[in-house]
């Protein structure tokens, strides 16, 4: 069978999946490379503009929505997987809309583990890498494993090829030090710094000679300004700077960014620290790209939250406000923002433990729920260890009433039903979440998934 029969195929199967279930992200992306296991590398010459790949633990797909803003704003079209499905499934469902002789460029979130496999078909030209945290250990092993697969990926890339690194990260920061085209991007406001690294940090040591880390400043889990007083390696000096942050809770934050032609003046529409970092990684993006500050002004001003990223809903006449909650570094990030809203806290939290979440939910102990006890007023635990997610309450000293309840649509409404119209706080995990995008999307509150 040619390409363009195993094409129009997986188009049909979109269009199925898109009748049936409301979306197409990942079925059709997998058909295609069942048929043809080489798509994703017969349809890279069709991006007129090449590609970009974005991967991280957290916030890739609020980045790559921010850097599509962006880039939307500048005139370039896109060829992206604006859903989030990030492995080769979604990625090719993308390239579905890939036009032969088409002037697109590709912009691809990719999960860590798929990272190495869809580079070596897409071959792109630029990578951005924002973090590695801890994360369903199950799946993907230690941290360093991940790590050494990152390392090597980029040891295949010609040299030709851009990386964007955050300087923050010790484990990214070092994929660069051996290359010629990197653009670093990192913090330098040290009113955000925390008092000494968070029991949830991971990356602690040098990787050159093992020794411990010294941090003149910790801004978010192991992410900061740090050197190693052993071998002497330390941070590298970004480009890209976030020199000054105010954190306004959850209306957002206020950043300035400075880059090495200019400076530019930030109100994010998206809250906490995790989304400033998220801007600044678009940012360096962009100027990379040759994309102006106006411009790219403009698209991180105006972006828009994707589901379940800080989304703000009415349902039944109570705003909800949607959080993905997956590992420790995310989650006190979350908390860390909710720390800064007035008043008591209402939380609805679904905890799951599906092959996609990852089996293993012992990270939800090293997440600073004793941070914002005291503040909350209710607590309603669902999902698949529902009861496990109210004995961590209870561990960190919440004495406001737990209810618990597996089912995610029933627990909701009675979250939603138990407050006096202030804002609940809803942190669901990922299949938590998707199962919440559906459940809405079926109540009319929110748009089905689509491509």
């Amino acid at each position: 069978m040619v390409l363009g029969a195993k094409l129009a195929l997986a188009r049909l199967a979109r269009a199925a999946s898109r009748r049936l279930r409301g979306g197409g992200t990942a079925v059709p992306g997998k058909l295609l490379l069942r048929l043809e296991p080489r798509a994703l590398a017969k349809l890279a010459p069709r991006l007129g503009r090449g590609s970009v790949v974005i991967s991280a633990t957290n916030g890739k797909t609020t980045t790559a929505a921010m850097l599509a803003s962006v880039l939307e704003r500048g005139g370039i079209g896109l060829v992206h997987n604006r859903t989030g499905s990030n492995m080769a499934g979604g990625v090719a469902s993308a390239m579905l809309d890939a036009r032969p002789g088409g002037d697109e460029l590709g912009l691809f979130e990719v999960d860590e583990a798929w990272l190495g496999a869809v580079a070596r078909d897409l071959r792109p030209h630029t990578f951005l890498l924002s973090n590695l945290f801890r994360d369903q250990l199950d799946r993907y092993g230690e941290l360093a494993v991940l790590a050494e697969r990152w390392s090597e990926m980029v040891d295949a890339q010609p040299e030709s090829t851009r990386l964007v690194l955050n300087a923050d990260d010790p484990l990214v920061a070092d994929l660069g030090r051996d290359r010629p085209d990197v653009t670093y991007f990192g913090v330098a406001d040290d009113s955000l710094a925390l008092a000494e690294l968070q029991h949830a940090a991971d990356s602690k040591g040098c990787s050159r000679c093992g020794h411990a880390y010294a941090y003149e400043a910790v801004y978010l889990a192991h992410l900061g300004r740090y050197s190693c007083p052993n071998c002497g390696r330390r941070r590298p000096g970004p480009e890209i700077v976030a020199e000054r942050v105010v954190l306004r809770g959850m209306s957002g934050s206020e950043v300035r960014i400075t880059t090495p032609g200019d400076a530019v003046e930030l109100r994010l529409p998206l809250p906490g620290l995790y989304n400033v970092y998220n801007a600044l990684a678009a940012t360096a993006t962009a100027v990379t790209l040759g994309i102006s500050l106006p411009e790219i002004k403009t698209g991180l001003e105006q972006a828009q939250a994707a589901f379940g990223r800080v989304e703000t809903l009415q349902v039944n006449g109570r705003p909800v406000s949607i959080m993905l909650v997956k590992n420790p570094a995310g989650a006190n990030e979350v908390l860390r923002t909710l720390a800064l809203e007035d008043g008591g806290l209402d939380l609805w939290i679904a905890l799951n433990d599906r092959v996609a979440d990852g089996r293993d939910v012992s990270w939800m102990w090293d997440a600073d729920f004793e941070g914002v006890a005291a503040r909350l007023r209710r607590v309603t635990c669902s999902g698949t260890r529902a009861e496990e997610m109210a004995l961590r309450m209870k561990y960190a000293g919440v004495t406001a009433p737990i209810a618990v309840d597996r089912d995610l649509g029933r627990s909701l409404d009675a979250a939603v039903a138990g407050g006096d119209g202030r804002p609940l706080y809803a942190l669901p995990t990922y299949t938590a979440l998707l199962e919440l995008r559906d459940l809405l999307a079926d109540r009319g509150v929110a748009p089905r998934w689509s491509d």
